[in-house]
C-alpha cells in the first residue's frame, strides 16, 4: 500500500484580494507530490476552519497582506483546536512583520513565511512536520 500524500489547505483569510503568491506555493506543493485544497478568496476564520475539517487536511497553509494577521491567524488556530484539529499544522505567510511572529507563534501558529522564503523551505517545513499515526492493517 502506498503512502498518503500530505493534505494540505490553503486558505487566504479576510478581505485581500490578491492571491498570485498563494497559487504559487500550491503549484509547488503538488510538484512536491501533496494534495492542495486552495478555498479561494476572502474566506472567514469559520470557513477555513470548516473546510478544514471536511477536508481531513494534515496542514493549514495562511496567506495574509491585509495586516489583519493578528486577528486573523489566532482565530483560526483557536477554532481549529475547538474542532479537535490538535495535530492539524497551521502556517502563515505574506506581509507580516517581524516583530509579529514571535506573538503569533506563542498563539499557536507552527511557522511564518515572509515574502522571498524558499518553497523549498515551505515544502521541507511540512513534510517534516507532518506526523501520521500508522494506518491499520
Amino acid at each position: 500500500m502506498s503512502e498518503e500524500r500530505i493534505r494540505v489547505l490553503l486558505a487566504k483569510p479576510g478581505l485581500d484580494g490578491h492571491d498570485r503568491g498563494v497559487k504559487v506555493i500550491a503549484r509547488a506543493l503538488r510538484d512536491a507530490g501533496m494534495e492542495v485544497i486552495y478555498t479561494g478568496l476572502r474566506q472567514t476564520p469559520e470557513q477555513v476552519v470548516a473546510a478544514a475539517v471536511q477536508e481531513d487536511v494534515d496542514v493549514i497553509g495562511l496567506s495574509i497582506l491585509s495586516g489583519a494577521h493578528m486577528t486573523l491567524f489566532p482565530r483560526i488556530v483557536e477554532l481549529a483546536r475547538k474542532e479537535g484539529l490538535d495535530d492539524v499544522i497551521i502556517f502563515g505567510g505574506g506581509i507580516i512583520p517581524d516583530e509579529d511572529i514571535p506573538r503569533l507563534k506563542e498563539l499557536g501558529v507552527t511557522e511564518v513565511f515572509t515574502p522571498g522564503a524558499r518553497m523549498e523551505d515551505i515544502i521541507e517545513f511540512i513534510k517534516r512536520n507532518v506526523h501520521r499515526a500508522p494506518q491499520a492493517a
